[in-house]
């Protein structure tokens, strides 16, 4: 009963935080509920659970009844042009003095005669314009919002902290070095981690406060239009922060900060009743988690220093690559698949709050053209996370647990533990396509692909079971193995021959060992992978099993034909024919690995060669012989597809998972025969001693 009731735990902590958890301070609280909750023992006893419920219960009422005053807020892109009758949602919408004098500035900083050409590729004349006055925002899915969405407090330096969900939408995904109007940049020379990114895109943001605010100081750096009395406005622009009091006068007014010609920065500084006004849901929030989890769990101290350390690693490479990902909001780039899922499932947002069921699960195709997966798991991520992608570090924060449980299925823990730290700390892994920081690299980018190799992990190990159990005869992990699988290949169709291999040798293991249950629940979840073509069938009328790129010239790039006719061109002796050189090239490319360096070919071919030595020995674990079986059909695909790195990464992780189970059963063993005093010199090297005098202190802890 352990994983249903860590489950109920969670959905308490979940009500206490509440809806979306888009703010950095309730995630910590739930990240670390997480780590407590999984690590420790949950009671199965009535008496605390009613404790608990009665506390997050009274947690949620304090919530309700003394809610912190809400702002409106309202924001969107400024985009107009005349010429093309864009921009008339704003026109109709924003106060007329407001617009006109966004209008002016605007033709000022892009005059209409510099303009881009609309029926030039990437230009922003050529894309959309705001088809309503305020931006859809996640934020307010859950809240009655009158504009964007209701914010209890004001304090951005730049608007990715501000969380701006437009600067994602389809729509504007226009091409910043084609656009005279620029969607973003980016320094990544700059060690202000935190502010790397610049939103080129012209944008304003509306604020009305309520008379709660009355005294509070309203302070900004740029320009800010004030609403007067006879309804125009001030034009006040400030080169540092400066501050204004908020006054009876103010309250109901529209104070637009405008960020066309300027940047933007802006903060609140609330009387000391709204500020502790704005302590209560929080501050309940901890005091409702921290009871529930009292009640009903225990957890010994050892047991949490290794998942605290591992989260602690992932967010500090996720800081140096990315510092937006951990709660801001990126512009991603134009024409790259993360604008492509986000901006889909924005649509599939307001289709699912419009009631339209049929719209929001077709997904914007009706028959999927690019991997289908991401645009749905974006979406949920919105309705939980809210203007963020909160979601999405979730799932990278899980990775380097996966990888440790697959290494410690097959390996000792020592060992376990230093490939673990070598995967998630010390990027010497990007050479072999096997470092977190590649995972977390296309994550904040947006792509599908460490997603779906998440999943697969996740999938895999359910499926091997614990370690020394096996595999046991049970539906449940068996489905939720299936259904991983599934939804691993609708996120990335391109890890189907990995995915078939491992099901196929358990579930023929398992009809060999009578345990029919366990093949009931892996045919059963698996049968989820049914959903893309039942989707094209039902939405396109057509049957395509995945997607329809499989078969596009651009990415099957060595199909088996072309292969046939290398192989006619040697016959003849052809040595310099086309398809030879497209082999060759097709080829090296595959032995590249992720990191895309030749240099490291002749290490990922001995690396290949191991693959088949485990493949074929009979005296190595079963499940070890079916995942280098696995490996090896996944490496098919870099013969005939893109060598690009992303695509590969979790073909090299598990080669790296089969190589060191192998150096461990049979390498070492060889290299010691052969090289008996190097061993020795290396084994009393003091530097070796240190290793593991650290890695048993480790194992000791992590076991204690």
């Amino acid at each position: 009963m352990q994983p249903w009731l860590k489950l109920a735990a969670l959905i308490l902590v979940v009500a206490a935080l509440g809806l979306p958890v888009n703010d950095l301070f309730r995630y910590t609280l739930l990240v670390i509920a997480t780590v407590l909750v999984v690590a420790g023992t949950v009671s199965a006893r009535v008496a605390p659970w009613l404790a608990a419920l009665a506390a997050v219960g009274v947690c949620v009422l304090g919530q309700i009844l003394f809610p912190a005053p809400r702002i409106e807020e309202g924001h969107n892109v400024f985009l107009i042009d005349d010429a093309g009758g864009g921009g008339g949602a704003l026109a109709a919408g924003l106060p007329r003095a407001a617009f006109q004098l966004m209008a002016v500035e605007f033709d000022t900083i892009y005059p209409p005669a510099r303009r881009c050409a609309r029926d030039q590729v990437g230009c922003w004349r050529g894309q959309a314009f705001p088809d309503q006055t305020f931006a859809f925002s996640a934020d307010g899915i859950f809240d009655r919002a009158a504009y964007s969405r209701r914010v209890t407090g004001i304090d951005f330096s730049d608007p990715l902290w501000l969380r701006l969900g437009f600067i994602n939408e389809l729509g504007y995904n226009w091409n910043s070095q084609v656009s005279d109007v620029v969607r973003a940049r980016r320094d990544r020379r700059s060690l202000a981690f935190l502010h790397q990114w610049t939103l080129a895109m012209p944008w304003f943001v509306l604020y009305r406060f309520p008379a709660d605010f009355v005294g509070s100081g309203l302070c900004w750096r740029g320009e800010v239009l004030w609403e007067r009395a006879d309804g125009n406005f001030d034009t006040i622009a400030h080169a540092d922060m400066q501050c204004r009091t908020l006054t009876a006068d103010d309250v109901g007014r529209d104070i637009f900060g405008v960020a066309i010609a300027h940047a933007l920065a802006m903060r609140l500084v609330p009387t000391w009743q709204v500020r502790l006004r704005q302590l209560v849901e929080p501050g309940l929030a901890l005091i409702g988690i921290a009871a529930a989890l009292a009640l009903l769990v225990r957890v010994r101290g050892r047991r949490v220093v290794l998942p605290f350390a591992l989260i602690a690693a992932t967010l500090l490479v996720a800081m140096f690559n990315d510092a937006s990902f951990l709660g801001g909001l990126r512009p991603f780039d134009s024409g790259d698949d993360g604008l492509v899922y986000d901006g889909y499932a924005r649509v599939m947002l307001r289709q699912l709050i419009a009631g339209d069921i049929t719209g929001t699960l077709q997904g914007v195709e009706p028959v999927f053209y690019f991997t289908p997966g991401l645009r749905y798991l974006r979406a949920a991520e919105h309705l939980i996370f809210g203007e963020s992608y909160l979601g999405y570090l979730s799932l990278i924060l899980l990775l380097p647990f996966l990888v440790f449980a697959l290494f410690r299925r097959f390996l000792p823990l020592t060992w376990a533990l230093a490939l673990t730290l070598v995967f998630a700390a010390v990027p010497v892994g990007v050479l072999f396509g096997s470092s977190l920081v590649q995972y977390i690299k296309w994550a904040a980018r947006g792509f599908a692909d460490p997603a779906a190799y998440i999943f697969f992990l996740a999938a895999f190990v359910l499926l091997l079971g614990r370690l020394g159990e096996g595999p046991r005869d049970r539906f449940a992990r068996a489905f939720g193995a299936g259904l991983l699988f599934a939804l691993a290949l609708f996120v990335r169709p391109n890890i189907a021959p990995a995915a078939g291999i491992l099901l196929a040798g358990a579930g023929l293991a398992a009809l060999a060992q009578r345990r029919f249950r366990r093949v009931a629940g892996l045919v059963g979840g698996f049968a989820a992978v049914l959903g893309m073509a039942l989707h094209n069938l039902v939405y396109g009328g057509v049957l395509v099993l995945f997607t329809t790129t499989a078969e596009l010239p651009r990415l099957l790039q060595m199909p088996p034909s072309a292969y046939l006719a290398a192989i006619a061109e040697l016959a003849h002796l052809n040595f310099a024919g086309e398809y030879v050189a497209r082999a060759l090239r097709q080829i090296s490319g595959w032995l590249a690995g992720p990191s895309e360096m030749i240099a490291m070919a002749p290490l990922n071919a001995a690396a290949i060669l191991v693959l088949v030595r485990v493949a074929l020995w009979r005296g190595a674990d079963p499940w070890l012989r079916l995942t280098a079986l696995a490996t090896l059909a996944q490496h098919g695909v870099a013969l005939f597809y893109p060598g690009d790195g992303r695509y590969h990464y979790l073909t090299w992780l598990l080669t790296l998972l089969v190589v060191a189970a192998w150096v461990h059963g049979e390498g070492l063993v060889i290299v010691r025969r052969w090289f008996p005093r190097f061993s020795a010199r290396v084994a009393k090297h003091p530097a070796s001693l240190a290793l593991a005098r650290g890695l048993n202190s480790m194992s000791e802890m992590v076991e204690g």
